[in-house]
């Protein structure tokens, strides 16, 4: 079992920018698809952006494209996410997350397929 651990979050003004990392430990994640989720306050988690090992590609969010960037080192066993020109409404708790790497696209834009998650990082972006 992984276990994934974030950090990175904080309170930054609205413009600036965050870099989130998920570490994970117990076992490898090079061959898994690696996503980044967030819940703001009162309400459901969704989806921000993922990355395949398989293929490398990435997937964002309409909210988040253009200014978060996921990328992974598999030599640190680890997943960042950059955030830049960050707005209020990008104020959430922050997750990281693991699913195995054989879905279609669209899976993974869905919580369900991830099975391993971390305990998130809160992220506020004051106005």
């Amino acid at each position: 079992q992984v276990q994934l651990v974030e950090s990175g979050g904080g309170l930054v003004q609205a413009g600036g920018s965050l870099r989130l990392s998920c570490a994970a430990s117990g076992r490898t994640i090079r061959t898994y698809t690696m996503g980044w989720f967030r819940q703001p306050p009162g309400k459901a988690r969704e989806f921000a952006a993922a990355i395949r090992w398989s293929t490398d590609s990435t997937y964002y969010a309409d909210s988040v494209k253009g200014r978060f960037t996921i990328s992974r080192d598999n030599a640190k066993n680890t997943v960042y996410l950059q955030m830049n020109s960050l707005k209020p409404e990008d104020t959430a708790v922050y997750y990281c997350a693991e699913a195995p790497d054989y879905y279609s696209e669209k899976t993974y834009y869905e919580s369900p397929t991830y099975n391993s998650w971390g305990q998130g990082t809160q992220v506020t972006v004051s106005s």
